[in-house]
């Protein structure tokens, strides 16, 4: 009896032990649907600018006598922004009028010599030599007059760049010298910003360039008060980068901005939705050869999709070809799944 007892109890526990084990739980997965991607496009920080903004100085070599304009001036066409000493630059003019007279005189004479020499030829008591050297000294003289009233243009033109003006309407952003301080031919005193149309500069990697194109609309914000918006469209994308942080400049102009955006100020910048928007998913939802994890909530199963690629951009890549709207798209664990295992519900980062 003993015996029967002890080989049921170890037959039961042989059963035990080889029970086929517990299914194990479904596994949660971290995924996104595909047509939630545009809240994940990257925006940018930008600086509201002028669209024509240039440093102004002379031409000339001089010594500052007079900078009527500062920085926040805001200034009309025409209107005085500096002026040098003209001391020298009046001496000069003078000289040159004073070679004017000089030259005028002097073809006054050659011109009455002309015309005596010719009358004593014509009389036949004058030499044919007398009257070609009377000829010859007054085409001299003619020219020492041209020669001297160019040298006075070119004096009174020196003496007009003495006095800087406005190409145009604008605001005076920079000075850079002050009133006796002696400047170089061309070495800028201020800087003057248009008046007029506005853009939006950003700096952009090149992953994000190249994902851009001419025509993009965007949304620019105020940083200090987001609830000031305003449309912009891209305009140009500086072809080459910059040499220190190899970033690419957008310029963006505004559309109907309001004056709250002024010159200098701090935007956010997103790109606006449009009819037509391109797929995103994270580089981390990526295989290679290029696939991704695609949940089939219809029986909780996982199955393995090729992708077709575009450009990156901020650590996304935009999907070609290869996904629709609302595909639920593994991003996490991707190298431990299998084909048509079992997930668990869908659980965000």
């Amino acid at each position: 009896m003993k015996r029967l007892v002890f080989v049921y109890a170890l037959g039961l526990t042989f059963g035990l032990a080889f029970q086929a084990p517990a299914a194990e739980p479904a596994r949660p997965v971290v995924s996104i649907l595909v047509d939630q991607q545009a809240s994940l496009l990257q925006s940018y920080t930008g600086v509201v600018v002028a669209r024509t903004e240039t440093a102004l100085g002379f031409p000339i070599i001089g010594t500052v006598a007079a900078r009527p304009a500062g920085t926040g001036d805001i200034v009309t066409k025409g209107d005085v922004l500096a002026q040098l000493s003209t001391e020298d630059f009046d001496a000069d003019l003078r000289t040159a009028e004073a070679g004017v007279t000089v030259a005028r005189a002097q073809l006054r004479s050659a011109t009455d010599a002309r015309d005596r020499a010719k009358e004593l030829s014509e009389r036949g008591v004058g030499s044919a030599t007398r009257l070609e050297d009377s000829e010859r000294a007054l085409v001299s003289a003619q020219a020492r007059l041209e020669q001297a009233l160019a040298s006075r243009a070119r004096a009174a033109d020196i003496r007009d760049l003495a006095t800087l003006s406005a190409p145009f309407d604008g605001v005076v952003t920079e000075t850079l010298a002050e009133a006796g301080a002696t400047l170089s031919a061309g070495q800028a005193i201020l800087r003057l910003a248009a008046i007029g149309e506005r853009e939006i500069i950003i700096d952009v990697s090149e992953d994000s360039a190249v994902v851009r194109a001419i025509g993009d609309r965007f949304t620019a914000r105020l940083l200090a008060n987001d609830g000031v918006t305003a449309a912009a469209v891209l305009a140009r994308i500086d072809p080459v980068a910059e040499r220190a942080t190899r970033t690419h400049r957008l310029h963006l102009t505004l559309e109907s901005a309001p004056p709250a955006f002024r010159l200098g100020a701090l935007v956010k910048v997103t790109p606006a939705g449009s009819g037509h928007q391109d797929i995103f998913v994270p580089l981390s939802a990526l295989l290679d050869p290029r696939a991704v994890w695609v949940v089939d909530r219809s029986d909780d199963t996982i199955a393995l999709r090729q992708v077709e690629l575009g450009a990156t951009s901020g650590g996304f890549a935009i999907v070609s070809s290869g996904l629709t709207a609302g595909d639920e798209v593994v991003i996490k664990g991707i190298h431990s799944l299998k084909e048509g295992q079992v997930v668990g519900p869908r659980e965000t980062e």
